[in-house]
């Protein structure tokens, strides 16, 4: 992503985490591990979002410090994998977070393409 983008990102990686993470995977057990988070981001934006583990890391310890993740590690293939997934204040402040960004979004579509004013034609 260029530079203005990176900015937009940042200040949405905390949503973006918690979203992925309060969704339930296939096995019925919400957790995933960094790589795996990288991926799904990478997939579901269809490449247009990339998260560096430089970027992605800081914040998963972040919110493992704030109480909304836990984690636990697993061996798989004879390495040692961390898998993250959500407390219960985890789930409710990914409820939040989506809640108050798509707000957000909402407020700048409005900003960005404001409806046409009968009054002045614009």
């Amino acid at each position: 992503m260029d530079a203005p983008s990176n900015e937009f990102l940042r200040g949405t990686l905390k949503t973006i985490v918690l979203k992925l993470l309060a969704e339930q995977s296939p096995s019925g057990r919400a957790r995933m591990y960094g790589y795996e988070i990288t991926q799904a981001v990478k997939e579901r934006t269809k490449g247009e979002i990339t998260l560096s583990f430089g970027a992605l890391y800081p914040v998963l310890h972040k919110l493992e410090q704030e109480g909304l993740l836990i984690t636990e590690s697993e061996e798989v293939e004879g390495r040692l994998r961390k898998y993250y997934s959500l407390t219960p204040t985890g789930t409710k402040a990914a409820e939040q977070k989506v809640s108050d960004f798509e707000r957000f979004m909402e407020a700048m579509r409005a900003l960005l393409h404001p409806p046409v004013s009968l009054a002045t034609g614009h």
